[in-house]
């Protein structure tokens, strides 16, 4: 219709029939490119989505919610936790797969290359997350003024100056003198123990000594009861409902951090009446500390709390399996008391020295092959600030992150016949960078690494200069529950020995 009246009104022009013509090509030019928009447009829209699709990691993300969760924990409970890691790396990528843990979108970035990654950009691509069951557990106190990353670094340089190699000569007789007491009282009038039980006891009472100046039993006894409620409830489920393990875990974290406020406000007290009859520990510098950070008694009852909880599962695991091994391998028990006897020998008082502690390095290669093998901590979660992009695959910002010992501890690249127990492996310059990493690696490098090795190598000494023992249950099954744990506790049958006639 537009086309005829055109024509009709517009006879006096001169060449008419080819304006209209040309004005006909171009409306009709017009209406095929809007067409042919509207078809493309859709097309487009999907081969773009499949190709963003594309770039995301492979791998699976399970039921809606709780995602692959159950399959996770399984794998531990199991007594199998590096299953579900080294099946997802045979399956889709040996460097990066997806998931979904807890309720949220993650990335598990696996190897010595990931490690690095994921450590070498704390603070720039990455930040450290809990799950909100820790948060829910572990709540912040209200009264500091810092963001939550700021406060862990700062707390983490204060920890670090109280549990370097300097400090911790201080603390070398402290450590070896509970751990002498604890032996005799829960230990040489028994035939027969249950280790973990007994270790986890020894490991709380030299942390909260250490840390918190609290060495009363009653009090520890008091205190150490609702630890193993948090610790299952940590990777729980995030419900929150009567009878549930993230309900008992939250009760137990309000009763702990109750007990320790009381202790903390007595502590501020001796401080104010006479500041040099207070041991100089964790707990005092906190206190004199706060007000510059804007604190009170509450936010280091919180940091307090954290502080055990975070030495005490780890140590007392590490502690735990070093029996087990040393009960299972006779030829590495004997060379660990031949090196034992030597520093005993060479000791010049009653307890040990930080020099006696520097002549064990036999014993904490056979630690640290334990821990490669059954370690405490399975692995940790970041994550992403922004969208980053590693092997070739885009993580997009506000996903989640998960890194796992794993992926390296048992991988016969780095660690050849990776099932064999072998301590040479940390002789020398030891493993590769970034393939052993159960105190993760730089800024993020775990303060107490020394702290551990004192701990852990100061049982060994006394344990095994009194004790030859043996497992009362030779096929006792190890399961994960956060924590590696034999499932009957590890009952053990003690002899006592001469050490100078033993051979």
């Amino acid at each position: 219709m537009f086309f005829e009246f055109l024509n009709t009104h517009t006879q006096h022009i001169q060449y008419p029939q080819e304006l209209v013509r040309i004005m006909e090509l171009i409306s009709m030019s017009i209406i095929f490119s809007l067409v042919a928009l509207f078809f493309s447009l859709p097309l487009l829209f999907f081969l773009t989505r499949k190709r963003n699709k594309s770039q995301l990691p492979p791998g699976k993300t399970g039921w809606p919610f709780i995602g692959e969760t159950l399959s996770f924990h399984k794998s531990g409970l199991t007594g199998v936790p590096p299953r579900f890691v080294q099946d997802r790396m045979q399956m889709f990528s040996p460097r990066i797969f997806k998931t979904s843990l807890l309720g949220e979108k993650m990335a598990v970035l696996c190897g010595p290359d990931g490690n690095k990654f994921l450590f070498s950009n704390e603070n720039k691509l990455v930040k450290v997350w809990y799950p909100s069951s820790v948060m829910k557990i572990f709540p912040p106190s209200p009264s500091v003024k810092h963001s939550s990353d700021e406060e862990i670094v700062r707390f983490r340089k204060t920890l670090a100056s109280y549990v370097n190699a300097d400090a911790l000569q201080r603390y070398a007789g402290i450590i070896d003198s509970i751990t002498k007491q604890h032996l005799k009282t829960h230990w040489e009038n028994n035939k027969e123990v249950i280790a973990a039980h007994l270790i986890k006891k020894y490991t709380f009472s030299v942390v909260c000594k250490a840390f918190l100046g609290i060495d009363d039993p009653v009090h520890l006894e008091k205190l150490s009861g609702p630890f193993d409620l948090m610790a299952i409830g940590i990777k729980s489920l995030p419900i929150n409902l009567p009878g549930t393990s993230l309900n008992k875990a939250i009760k137990a974290s309000a009763a702990v951090r109750k007990d320790l406020l009381e202790h903390i406000k007595k502590r501020k007290v001796d401080l104010m009446v006479n500041k040099s009859s207070v041991p100089q520990d964790v707990l005092s510098h906190m206190l004199l500390t706060m007000h510059e950070h804007g604190e009170d008694e509450k936010a280091v009852s919180v940091k307090s709390f954290g502080l055990l909880f975070g030495s005490l599962d780890t140590v007392s695991a590490a502690i735990t399996f070093v029996i087990k091994y040393l009960a299972e391998l006779p030829h590495i028990y004997n060379e660990v008391l031949r090196e034992q006897k030597e520093v005993l020998s060479s000791m010049t008082g009653e307890f040990l020295k930080w020099e006696d502690i520097q002549k064990m390095k036999y014993s904490w290669s056979v630690a640290s092959e334990v821990i490669r093998l059954i370690p405490p901590v399975q692995g940790t979660f970041r994550e992403a600030i922004t969208d980053l992009t590693y092997a070739g695959f885009s993580v997009p910002k506000g996903w989640k992150l998960y890194w796992s010992l794993h992926s390296t501890h048992r991988d016969a690249k780095y660690f050849p016949d990776p099932d064999k127990f072998n301590p040479s492996r940390f002789e020398g310059n030891g493993p590769a960078p970034y393939t052993y990493v159960p105190f993760g690696s730089g800024p993020r490098m775990c303060p107490g690494r020394e702290f551990t090795r004192v701990v852990i190598v100061t049982f060994m000494h006394n344990i095994i200069t009194k004790f030859k023992w043996e497992k009362i249950l030779p096929d006792e099954k190890v399961i994960v529950n956060p924590i590696p744990t034999p499932v009957k506790g590890l009952p053990l049958r003690l002899e006592k020995h001469n050490i100078g006639n033993y051979q």
